[in-house]
């Protein structure tokens, strides 16, 4: 994984538990299972939410949720990040006096896993917004495609996990995981303002679902093009359209179908060239679940 900036860490001993069980033919079968940790987000001296996460990168979490929320303001300046693992607590700490009490009373419950959450007042945020024209390729797609999906990974390994891997071009830069696609989304936005990082070229990819917040997250962070495994929703699609980002969804093998920015795609490869998605199972360790099959 030496060529992502930020890979997965499968290996991490820390963020599964070795769980024994039986399969449905009465065998015993030993799993590594994701963990949930609860982590507790401050802003300055206010607590904004506790989340569910898997527990890596806590830092980038929470300046990216805070972020997508709209509670760090693009100019504000972060004087600390501190985390306190004994606590599990993040505080994000501005040079602005923050006091967000009468947002946090608008909080709305959303449709995405885990403890997705997004405020009343999002959609406020994206008035004006409109991403740039950056065209998209489907070499690159097909590129990302395949080297994401054989990339080792938590999803691979466990299962019950999402992925979000920002992207330039074919390159696949960062591969966050975690047990809400919205999380996932947060840790890249957080190592995205920590790091500078110039949205304007970037696509993101996800395994998880294109709703309302995961276009609505992509959009606030000013990243023009959108990437699925999965499937849409309609107000997903609205709001793409509306804010012109590109959105593609299914992306399986040689397949895809583009619901919004399709003037922007340039169809560069032949997917007769593009070898079919192999079927595969996930949710445990591809070892293990060959040696249950030999029985």
């Amino acid at each position: 994984m030496s060529d992502y900036l930020i890979g997965p860490s499968p290996d991490d001993l820390t963020l599964t538990r070795a769980l024994s069980g039986r399969d449905h033919e009465g065998r015993e079968v030993d799993l590594r299972v994701v963990e949930e940790r609860p982590l507790t987000i401050y802003l300055n001296s206010q607590e904004i939410v506790t989340a569910m996460t898997i527990g890596d990168h806590p830092r980038w979490l929470a300046v990216g949720y805070l972020s997508n929320q709209g509670m760090l303001l693009s100019d504000d300046r972060i004087t600390a990040v501190d985390f306190d693992e004994e606590v599990e607590t993040v505080v994000v700490r501005t040079a602005r006096a923050t006091d967000y009490e009468d947002k946090l009373k608008r909080k709305t419950r959303t449709s995405g896993c885990a403890v997705g959450t997004v405020f009343g007042d999002m959609m406020e945020g994206l008035e004006g917004v409109r991403l740039p024209l950056a065209e998209l390729r489907t070499s690159w797609l097909y590129t990302l495609a395949h080297r994401i999906n054989t990339t080792p990974s938590l999803y691979l390994e466990a299962g019950a996990i999402h992925g979000t891997v920002l992207c330039r071009q074919d390159r696949a830069l960062v591969y966050m995981e975690d047990v809400g696609r919205h999380n996932a989304v947060d840790k890249i936005a957080g190592w995205m303002r920590m790091q500078g990082a110039d949205p304007s070229d970037k696509i993101l990819y996800t395994t998880g679902r294109l709703t309302s917040e995961m276009v609505i997250k992509t959009a606030l962070m000013g990243i023009p093009v959108l990437v699925s495994r999965s499937g849409f929703t309609a107000w997903g699609v609205e709001i793409a359209r509306q804010v012109g980002l590109t959105l593609i969804g299914r992306m399986r093998g040689r397949r895809f179908v583009c619901l919004a920015g399709e003037d922007r795609l340039i169809r560069d490869a032949n997917p007769a060239h593009v070898a079919e998605e192999p079927r595969k199972s996930t949710g445990a360790n591809p070892q293990e679940r060959a040696r249950h099959e030999r029985g």
